[in-house]
């Protein structure tokens, strides 16, 4: 087995930037794929917005730049300094980490116009867990404010995966290299379940990283809050917990499913009859807003033939261990269910590819037509320059996975969407190489940015 290195890949490194010096976290940091993206922007924009649900670590991230902040989730006067001078916010030595805006969101304004009268860039850090509901007085930030979405830990960041077979090279044309990464089906399972939550991993000997038993549990307290207190502040509206439960709980069932919101509502009815489609469609509104689930679009490429490319996104929440919370699950239920623990082998490895697509400027998506064909993954990097990727629990699929890619790669058009840079199952575990038909095989614990 590979020993897993302190930072995985040159790529992978954090470009020095100052810390605040009178905020040492008590927490260990381990670095993100996204520590390189969020100072490239301070470097390009006047303020950057850090997105994603809460605890994803969006607030250590920041603070690893940040010359001062202020924090409005936890400081009752600075939020009441918002009625009275603004401005006083956003005084400090810059970057200014402005924490949890959305619960002011006033601010939204003041940070804009203080970018468009202050020289030079990367101002302030913005960090929200909640997209609060739109406003005409809240403009866009265009030109200003530049977005960053984080997403839970990926493998690779939690040091489960060696990074020797890099997204980005694959994007290049790089063949997929020569690997072994070994992860057993209990670590598998476990690793689903703990997801990647940076509060789970523990700092020292005094703060230890929770058992898999211990992080679910609090994955659940997790789903709990979402379910009594944070769908309610998105928007204000009264919403009944029970109901929203069975929602998730119907939503954790069809994971990495083309599911629609009807199959959803009609699926989560409980005592009280079937959720009608308003109500449904609400609720993953509310979601959406909260960055807990976060649904795969589908790719619509240029095709030689005329199949009809299905439209549904693919269910999926920001990590798969939302779905184990939601169904009151754990790692020995997904052994004796492997055909809902692939579903949730797949979101994990789409939470992964996700993360390595942004830090290359590319985006995910996934493939279905009327004939039947899916492909799970579909990396677009722009114009010309994409890659298609299967995704299997068991290495004993991986023929049936090959023969369906290059069943794809026939279908697209490629002289319009060029030629895939890869085609690559990706598996739980074992070694990776290069079939002779030019598939790849990469397993999940060698994969990376």
């Amino acid at each position: 087995m590979t020993r897993h290195p302190d930072i995985p890949s040159r790529d992978f490194v954090r470009e020095p930037a100052p810390r605040a010096p009178y905020d040492p976290s008590p927490r260990k940091y381990r670095p993100r794929v996204a520590d390189r993206e969020l100072v490239q922007r301070l470097g390009r924009s006047g303020a950057v917005l850090i997105e994603g649900p809460r605890a994803c670590g969006k607030t250590m991230t920041a603070k690893q730049v940040a010359a001062s902040r202020v924090m409005l989730d936890a400081d009752r006067s600075a939020r009441s300094a918002m009625d009275v001078d603004p401005g006083f916010l956003l005084r400090g030595e810059t970057p200014r980490l402005i924490d949890e805006w959305q619960i002011v969101p006033e601010i939204w304004n003041h940070v804009r116009h203080a970018v468009d009268e202050r020289p030079g860039r990367g101002h302030f850090i913005l960090t929200g867990s909640a997209v609060p509901p739109d406003d005409i007085t809240r403009h866009t930030g265009a030109g200003r404010v530049s977005r960053l979405r984080l997403r839970p830990m990926t493998l690779l960041e939690l040091k489960r995966s060696t990074g020797e077979v890099s997204l980005g090279r694959l994007l290049a044309g790089v063949p997929v290299p020569g690997s072994v990464a070994e992860l057993s089906v209990r670590e598998i399972a476990e690793l689903v379940c703990v997801g990647g939550w940076p509060g789970h991993l523990g700092s020292s000997v005094e703060d230890p990283p929770l058992s898999p038993a211990e992080a679910t549990a609090e994955n659940r307290d997790y789903l709990g809050e979402v379910c009594r207190t944070d769908i309610r502040r998105v928007d204000g509206s009264g919403r009944d917990p029970a109901r929203v439960g069975r929602f998730l709980q119907s939503l954790g069932r069809n994971v990495a499913t083309c599911a629609t919101v009807a199959t959803l509502a009609r699926d989560a009815g409980g005592p009280d009859g079937r959720l009608n489609h308003h109500t449904a469609t609400s609720y993953m509104t509310a979601l959406e807003r909260l960055m807990i689930v976060e649904d795969l679009p589908p790719w619509a490429p240029h095709l030689r033939s005329r199949s009809r490319l299905r439209t549904t996104p693919r269910r999926h929440f920001a990590d798969p261990s939302l779905a184990v919370a939601a169904l009151s699950a754990g790692p020995d239920h997904l052994l004796r269910d492997f055909e809902w623990f692939g579903f949730l082998f797949e979101s994990m490895v789409l939470r992964d590819l996700r993360v390595y697509a942004q830090a290359n400027g590319a985006a995910v998506y996934h493939y279905r037509d009327n004939t039947g064909l899916d492909v799970d993954a579909v990396v677009d990097a722009g114009p010309g320059t994409w890659a298609a990727f299967e995704i299997k629990l068991g290495a004993g699929r991986v023929d049936e996975a090959a023969r369906t890619l290059l069943k794809f790669r026939d279908r697209v058009d490629t002289g319009r969407c060029g030629e895939p840079a890869a085609l690559a199952v990706i598996v739980g575990s074992g070694y990776g190489y290069r079939r002779p038909d030019g598939v790849g095989v990469v397993p999940v614990g060698g994969l990376g940015v």
